[in-house]
């Protein structure tokens, strides 16, 4: 009883970094207009802070880096130094005053948060015991949905007046008065208005604060030392990416790399255009007004958390390869509606936003989480996770600007857009279900010995 209270301990602590990372790339993806305004800054400013943002190749850098970090020092190695790299880079962005302090926030945060992703799938899996796996990923998947959620509702109540507005968001008056005092009361329009967004990454940064007080005390992972004891008393000493070649060169290894990067890759494709994109999909395809898509997204958030709880809870007790499929129907059946029914009515809107959120809630992100840190050995098991994080991060940042240019300015693209997204996740429908493992109930040593034999 004692180990299940502090697996589920030193979960929720890990989890924090998940709830960070989501929180900064919807803070981010919130706060631009009001940037744009203050800074002066053009399209392809804005392209530039999404591109190196926590939503794409800042955390594609950060995972390749952390990943081989936590394997040759150590998992808490990264909970000991990251939070205070993401610290960081939150002040520089609450502080900036222009667009290279703001571009360097944007970077240093995306980093930190890319570094964290494989210690954090890594560490949780390695602390569970064998009935507790998918209920402690799926409840580090929870904070998720909890980060966007806070973040939505705290960026709504801090709004400032738009579109000819008296009033902006009920804590607007708290805005004013700490730009009053930060300021001495000598700041108006966009850059009293931009005080919301620092508010809001402020709070990321206290966040960020308890995270590290946190997780600075959490144990080693015992089998990530385990392992490291073996490797001692081998004569050769192995460098930060020794064990790169065999990653890359195990037939097993390569196996499972396309597996798991196909069934992630497809629908992180569709997942990542949602995240950034869904609020101005609404607006221009759907016909909503700014309000109203901020709180459909709400809602859909809620929808998301509670499916996710349901997730955890049944995840290490039924068949996982059917939960994967039900999980991405829902998906598949979201965008079957966009293409046979369209989503310019609001009933359509609250059916696609509910499919949409149960299959969030069911996530590929947590098979592949709990199937990443169950399918390779200890020795490299973060250092492959961050490689294809990296690949699926990079890739995705790259078709976030196909995307932009099939669905235009208006959403005349959208109909084509759809056919794309479908397709994709019919693939890792296909690719998921196929070739599911059946780990279920099995220790990581005994899943390591099944696959590799006593060599690793």
């Amino acid at each position: 009883m004692e180990k299940k209270k502090s697996s589920l301990k030193s979960t929720i602590a890990v989890s924090l970094t998940n709830y960070l990372d989501a929180g900064a790339i919807v803070a981010g993806a919130s706060g631009l207009t009001l940037w744009k305004d203050y800074l002066g800054l053009t399209e392809g400013n804005l392209g530039w802070l999404n591109a190196i943002s926590a939503n794409c190749l800042g955390a594609a850098i950060g995972a390749i880096i952390g990943g081989f970090l936590a394997d040759k020092y150590g998992r808490k190695f990264i909970y000991t130094y990251n939070m205070l790299l993401y610290m960081l880079g939150v002040l520089f962005i609450v502080f900036s005053t222009n667009f290279p302090m703001l571009l360097t926030g944007f970077l240093i945060t995306g980093i930190s948060v890319g570094v964290g992703v494989p210690a954090s799938w890594t560490y949780i899996s390695e602390n569970s015991e064998i009935g507790n796996r998918g209920r402690n990923i799926g409840i580090s998947q929870m904070a998720w949905g909890v980060g966007p959620t806070i973040i939505l509702i705290l960026g709504t109540l801090l709004a400032p007046p738009t579109g000819g507005a008296e009033s902006g968001g009920l804590l607007f008056g708290f805005v004013e008065w700490t730009a009053g005092i930060v300021t001495g009361g000598t700041v108006s329009g966009a850059a009293m208005n931009v005080f919301s967004s620092r508010i809001v990454f402020a709070s990321l940064f206290f966040v960020a604060l308890i995270a590290w007080l946190l997780q600075r005390r959490l144990h080693e992972s015992e089998e990530w030392v385990a392992m490291k004891s073996a490797a001692t008393c081998e004569t050769k000493k192995d460098g930060m990416f020794a064990s790169f070649g065999t990653l890359l060169t195990n037939r097993i290894n390569v196996r499972t790399i396309i597996f798991l990067a196909g069934m992630y890759l497809t629908w992180n494709l569709v997942s990542s255009v949602m995240g950034f994109f869904q609020q101005h999909i609404y607006e221009t395809a759907g016909g909503l007004s700014n309000e109203y898509a901020n709180l459909l997204s709400v809602g859909q958030w809620v929808v998301i958390i509670l499916t996710t709880f349901g997730f955890s809870m049944i995840v290490d007790k039924v068949n996982q390869r059917w939960l994967y499929f039900i999980g991405v129907s829902f998906a598949v059946l979201a965008w079957v509606l966009v293409i046979a029914v369209g989503i310019n009515s609001l009933s359509s809107l609250l059916i696609f936003s509910l499919l949409w959120g149960l299959q969030a809630g069911i996530s590929v992100q947590s098979f592949y989480a709990l199937w990443a840190s169950e399918l390779f050995p200890a020795r490299y098991r973060a250092a492959a996770q961050g490689i294809m994080f990296f690949i699926v991060r990079g890739l995705s940042a790259a078709w976030g600007i196909g995307f932009a240019y099939i669905y235009g300015e208006n959403g005349e693209g959208f109909a084509i857009a759809a056919f794309v997204m479908l397709a994709l996740l019919v693939v890792s429908l296909v690719i998921g279900t196929v070739g599911a493992p059946q780990t279920r109930g099995k220790s990581l040593d005994q899943i390591t010995k099944e696959r590799y034999g006593d060599t690793f």
